[in-house]
Protein backbone atom coordinates (compact mmCIF):
# COMPACT_ATOMS: atom_id res chain seq x y z
CA UNK A 1 0.00 0.00 0.00
CA UNK A 2 1.22 3.72 -0.70
CA UNK A 3 1.42 6.62 1.62
CA UNK A 4 -1.38 9.15 1.45
CA UNK A 5 -0.58 12.26 1.81
CA UNK A 6 -2.51 15.63 2.30
CA UNK A 7 -1.16 18.95 2.85
CA UNK A 8 -0.19 18.18 6.57
CA UNK A 9 -0.36 14.66 6.85
CA UNK A 10 0.89 11.51 5.45
CA UNK A 11 -0.65 8.47 6.28
CA UNK A 12 1.69 5.70 6.37
CA UNK A 13 0.42 1.98 6.04
CA UNK A 14 0.65 -0.60 8.50
CA UNK A 15 2.11 -3.68 7.68
CA UNK A 16 2.42 -6.77 10.63
CA UNK A 17 5.77 -5.50 12.09
CA UNK A 18 4.48 -1.58 12.71
CA UNK A 19 1.41 -3.19 13.86
CA UNK A 20 2.70 -5.57 16.37
CA UNK A 21 4.60 -2.69 17.84
CA UNK A 22 1.58 -0.12 17.88
CA UNK A 23 -0.35 -3.44 19.75
CA UNK A 24 2.63 -3.48 22.42
CA UNK A 25 3.01 0.19 22.67
CA UNK A 26 6.64 -0.53 21.99
CA UNK A 27 8.34 2.26 18.99
CA UNK A 28 10.94 0.86 17.20
CA UNK A 29 14.48 2.69 17.62
CA UNK A 30 13.11 5.28 14.13
CA UNK A 31 9.70 5.87 15.49
CA UNK A 32 9.05 9.45 16.61
CA UNK A 33 5.67 9.26 18.52
CA UNK A 34 3.20 12.19 19.79
CA UNK A 35 2.99 11.84 24.00
CA UNK A 36 0.13 9.51 24.11
CA UNK A 37 0.49 7.96 21.33
CA UNK A 38 -0.55 4.58 20.63
CA UNK A 39 -3.45 5.35 22.82
CA UNK A 40 -5.91 2.40 23.48
CA UNK A 41 -8.23 2.68 20.29
CA UNK A 42 -4.70 2.29 18.64
CA UNK A 43 -3.28 -0.49 19.85
CA UNK A 44 -7.18 -1.86 19.45
CA UNK A 45 -6.82 -1.17 15.79
CA UNK A 46 -3.60 -2.38 15.33
CA UNK A 47 -5.05 -5.92 17.10
CA UNK A 48 -7.94 -5.79 14.39
CA UNK A 49 -5.43 -5.00 11.89
CA UNK A 50 -3.65 -7.92 12.42
CA UNK A 51 -6.88 -10.76 12.64
CA UNK A 52 -7.24 -8.83 9.43
CA UNK A 53 -4.23 -10.83 7.81
CA UNK A 54 -5.01 -13.90 9.98
CA UNK A 55 -8.08 -14.30 8.46
CA UNK A 56 -7.49 -13.19 4.98
CA UNK A 57 -4.28 -11.94 4.01
CA UNK A 58 -3.45 -8.29 3.20
CA UNK A 59 -6.17 -6.79 3.33
CA UNK A 60 -5.04 -4.11 0.41
CA UNK A 61 -6.26 -1.35 -0.56
CA UNK A 62 -7.99 -1.47 2.37
CA UNK A 63 -5.95 -1.11 5.45
CA UNK A 64 -4.88 0.79 8.40
CA UNK A 65 -2.56 4.00 8.58
CA UNK A 66 -0.50 5.77 11.08
CA UNK A 67 -0.86 9.36 10.69
CA UNK A 68 2.34 11.04 10.88
CA UNK A 69 2.55 15.02 10.56
CA UNK A 70 4.19 15.83 7.33
CA UNK A 71 6.87 18.66 8.61
CA UNK A 72 8.19 16.88 11.91
CA UNK A 73 7.41 12.69 10.71
CA UNK A 74 5.71 12.85 14.79
CA UNK A 75 3.02 9.90 14.02
CA UNK A 76 -0.05 11.81 15.94
CA UNK A 77 -2.97 8.79 15.87
CA UNK A 78 -3.95 6.43 13.24
CA UNK A 79 -6.78 5.86 10.79
CA UNK A 80 -8.01 3.46 8.46
CA UNK A 81 -10.22 0.53 6.94
CA UNK A 82 -11.33 -2.24 9.52
CA UNK A 83 -10.84 -4.31 6.51
CA UNK A 84 -11.83 -5.34 2.65
CA UNK A 85 -15.16 -4.12 1.82
CA UNK A 86 -18.54 -6.01 2.16
CA UNK A 87 -20.56 -7.20 -0.45
CA UNK A 88 -22.44 -4.09 -1.22
CA UNK A 89 -18.71 -2.67 -1.75
CA UNK A 90 -18.81 -0.38 1.57
CA UNK A 91 -15.62 -0.45 3.48
CA UNK A 92 -15.51 0.48 7.61
CA UNK A 93 -13.16 3.53 8.81
CA UNK A 94 -12.15 4.54 12.32
CA UNK A 95 -9.67 7.31 13.22
CA UNK A 96 -8.21 8.70 16.11
CA UNK A 97 -5.50 11.51 17.42
CA UNK A 98 -3.79 12.39 20.59
CA UNK A 99 -5.86 14.99 22.58
CA UNK A 100 -3.01 17.20 21.74
CA UNK A 101 -3.32 16.84 18.00
CA UNK A 102 -7.04 17.34 18.36
CA UNK A 103 -9.23 20.09 16.87
CA UNK A 104 -6.79 21.32 14.38
CA UNK A 105 -8.64 20.14 11.40
CA UNK A 106 -6.29 16.83 11.26
CA UNK A 107 -8.49 14.32 11.66
CA UNK A 108 -11.31 15.66 8.55
CA UNK A 109 -7.94 15.94 6.65
CA UNK A 110 -6.68 12.37 7.16
CA UNK A 111 -10.76 11.10 6.75
CA UNK A 112 -11.18 12.96 3.17
CA UNK A 113 -7.88 11.03 2.29
CA UNK A 114 -9.64 8.02 3.17
CA UNK A 115 -12.24 8.77 1.44
CA UNK A 116 -10.79 9.45 -1.47
CA UNK A 117 -8.54 6.39 -1.67
CA UNK A 118 -11.73 4.03 -0.82
CA UNK A 119 -13.22 5.72 -4.16
CA UNK A 120 -10.68 5.63 -6.38
CA UNK A 121 -10.03 2.08 -5.20
CA UNK A 122 -13.49 0.69 -6.21
CA UNK A 123 -15.57 1.13 -3.24
CA UNK A 124 -19.17 1.97 -3.47
CA UNK A 125 -19.26 3.91 -0.36
CA UNK A 126 -17.72 4.22 3.27
CA UNK A 127 -19.27 3.84 6.68
CA UNK A 128 -18.44 5.05 9.91
CA UNK A 129 -19.87 5.73 13.56
CA UNK A 130 -19.38 7.61 16.71
CA UNK A 131 -20.51 7.93 20.03
CA UNK A 132 -23.07 9.81 20.68
CA UNK A 133 -21.49 12.27 22.80
CA UNK A 134 -18.78 12.03 20.83
CA UNK A 135 -19.87 15.28 19.04
CA UNK A 136 -16.49 15.94 17.48
CA UNK A 137 -16.06 13.04 15.86
CA UNK A 138 -19.36 13.13 14.37
CA UNK A 139 -18.43 16.85 13.08
CA UNK A 140 -15.50 15.17 11.49
CA UNK A 141 -17.48 12.92 9.63
CA UNK A 142 -19.81 15.46 8.83
CA UNK A 143 -16.79 18.12 7.77
CA UNK A 144 -15.56 14.79 5.22
CA UNK A 145 -18.97 14.60 3.57
CA UNK A 146 -20.64 11.73 5.18
CA UNK A 147 -23.54 11.92 6.57
CA UNK A 148 -25.89 10.63 9.16
CA UNK A 149 -27.79 7.67 8.35
CA UNK A 150 -28.92 6.30 11.56
CA UNK A 151 -28.53 6.64 15.29
CA UNK A 152 -29.17 4.59 18.01
CA UNK A 153 -29.18 4.45 21.91
CA UNK A 154 -25.30 4.03 21.47
CA UNK A 155 -23.89 5.31 18.35
CA UNK A 156 -24.80 7.84 15.81
CA UNK A 157 -23.98 5.89 12.36
CA UNK A 158 -22.75 7.96 8.94
CA UNK A 159 -21.94 7.00 5.34
CA UNK A 160 -21.20 8.39 1.95
CA UNK A 161 -21.87 6.47 -1.16
CA UNK A 162 -21.26 6.81 -4.38
CA UNK A 163 -22.83 5.74 -7.33
CA UNK A 164 -21.64 2.79 -9.71
CA UNK A 165 -19.59 3.00 -12.12
CA UNK A 166 -21.08 3.06 -15.44
CA UNK A 167 -20.87 -0.20 -17.03
CA UNK A 168 -20.71 1.36 -20.52
CA UNK A 169 -18.69 4.11 -20.18
CA UNK A 170 -16.16 1.56 -19.45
Amino acid sequence: MDQLATERLVLVPLDAERARALAAGAPGAADRWAPGYPDEGDRAGALRYLRVLADGGDPRPFGAYEIRRRDDGVAIGGAGFHGPADAHGVVTIGYGLVPAARGRGYATEALRALLDHAREHGARGVAGDADRENTASQRVMAAAGMRLVHEDELLRHYAVSWAAPDAASS
